[in-house]
């Protein structure tokens, strides 16, 4: 590293810079769990310790690369021995709670879940959801601009972030703590750092909306015997709820029968012979009338041939039973190890088409392959796994091929939620035009000039 221990402990303390197996015993990803690399972990106190840091690296040229939870799928936090990892794993703090302006401030190392608690303790929700929310962090879901099972309802994370403050690659604070709903004072700075992955800046406190609580929850699971049916539960359902649709989480039958009778890690609810199965979640505010608005909505969709069978979870538990076999990933790492994991995105109409074409092509070059469908259907955003036998590069890009290709043609995107990091650098121009990725280099060249944040992440 160009940046020395002595220069790092005397602007964050000696305790707060890790070298050695305290560096080689993290992970850099969940999927992986490899160990990081990095030269050392330095994990500054609040805003003016990080700018600091980032002065003297500026000075020294020494690259960096940011941690926060360490949830992410696509190699973002990857560090080389030469590069020195910034860790928000201390700023963690809730710093304030605007309960009349439905705001809370937040720094970036705070784990989502916290916030959600925090929100709900003052009777408002922090809307924002998703399976690794007792581990990630705001910052990394402003970095990544996080969707999750809500987006539908609440859209992502960029509709969740009214201010924010980052530290720039030379140490400059660029402070937008914005709380207002308007604000079209000229350019809005904050929107350039929403999905930048840290390369532009290292994102440090929050402003979020928070949004009146949904105290009345309703859950089902149901069956489709078509795609077609799928897609017409799904207008349906949103056009009878009046707006309270929360979820419309789909999982192709491969993906239910591998959890439920392959694995046998759940009961299933349903027995596993039907297509397509959906987690249905509503929101609202009256128990009596919510409860029974989702009941006719559903009963008018088994009169309409739109769904097949159907469970209604009775309780939270049961709620929660549900949606365990959606957020099973555990399970489906364990049932198709080694695997190769995608989130992709694409016009909704061409999903079975795509997954169809997707499947038969897969068997045609490895004929014990295996596809498992899943996903955000309302949104547009498939989860796809991929087991061949193997892991090595050569197949790894041959199913990456199989994948990514066809989504040109379709308008669709290489990355949904997840980003870009490391890993799908080089498929970037599937769904970016030259122009789009000329700009991108444009600004990160005027935030970065010297490649210090992030280097080699999103764009070569």
């Amino acid at each position: 590293m160009q940046i020395t221990l002595e220069a790092l402990s005397a602007l964050v303390g000696s305790a707060h810079v890790l070298t050695g197996d305290d560096v080689t015993s993290r992970r850099v990803d969940w999927m992986t769990g490899a160990p990081c690399q990095a030269g050392a972990i330095v994990r500054p106190a609040d805003t003016e310790q990080l700018a600091a840091v980032m002065q003297a690296c500026h000075a020294l040229k020494q690259p960096v690369v940011t941690h926060g939870g360490l949830t992410g799928l696509v190699h973002g936090a990857e560090a080389s021995p030469e590069e020195l990892v910034i860790s928000l794993e201390r700023m963690t703090a809730i710093e304030e709670i605007d309960q009349v302006g439905g705001t809370i401030t937040v720094q970036a190392g705070a784990p989502l879940q916290r916030v959600q608690e925090a929100a709900n303790e003052v009777g408002l929700q922090f809307p924002l959801d998703l399976g690794a929310r007792g581990s990630c962090t705001i910052g990394g879901n402003i970095a990544t601009n996080a969707g999750g099972v809500r987006v539908i309802r609440y859209g992502m994370m960029r509709q969740q972030v009214l201010g924010l403050e980052a530290v720039m690659a030379d140490g400059r604070v660029v402070s937008s703590m914005n709380r207002m709903l308007k604000n079209n004072a000229g350019f809005d700075l904050k929107q350039l750092f929403i999905g930048s992955e840290g390369t532009l800046g290292i994102i440090t406190r929050a402003v979020l909306r928070l949004q009146p609580p949904t105290p009345s929850e309703q859950t089902a699971l149901v069956a489709c015997h078509s795609f077609d049916a799928l897609t017409g539960l799904l207008s349906h359902m949103g056009k009878a709820l009046g707006g309270g649709l929360g979820a419309f989480e789909v999982m192709w039958q491969n993906h239910y029968r591998l959890l439920t009778e392959t694995l046998a890690r759940h009961t299933p609810p349903i027995p596993p012979e039907h297509p397509f199965y959906v987690i249905i979640e509503s929101l609202g505010n009256d128990e009596t009338h919510h409860a029974e608005q989702f009941r006719v909505a559903l009963e008018q969709a088994f009169e309409q041939d739109l769904i097949v069978d159907a469970v209604i979870a009775q309780s939270s538990s049961q709620s929660d039973g549900l949606w365990a076999i959606r957020e099973d990933i555990e399970g489906l790492i364990k049932g198709l190890a080694p695997i190769f994991t995608f989130d992709v995105s694409l016009p909704i109409a061409d999903m079975q088409r795509y997954t169809d074409a997707l499947e038969k092509q897969l068997v045609q070059r490895w004929p014990d392959g295996r596809l498992v469908v899943f996903g955000h259907l309302g949104d547009g955003n498939l989860h796809i796994s991929i087991s061949v036998g193997s892991d090595a590069p050569e197949e790894r890009h041959a199913v990456e091929t199989l994948v990514y290709e066809p989504l040109k043609a379709l308008g669709g995107s290489v990355s949904a939620e997840h980003g870009i990091g490391l890993e799908k650098r080089p498929w970037l121009s599937t769904c970016r035009s030259q122009a789009e990725i000329e700009l991108m280099h444009t600004l990160k060249q005027a935030f970065d000039p010297h490649q210090l944040l992030n280097r080699g992440k999103i764009l070569s």
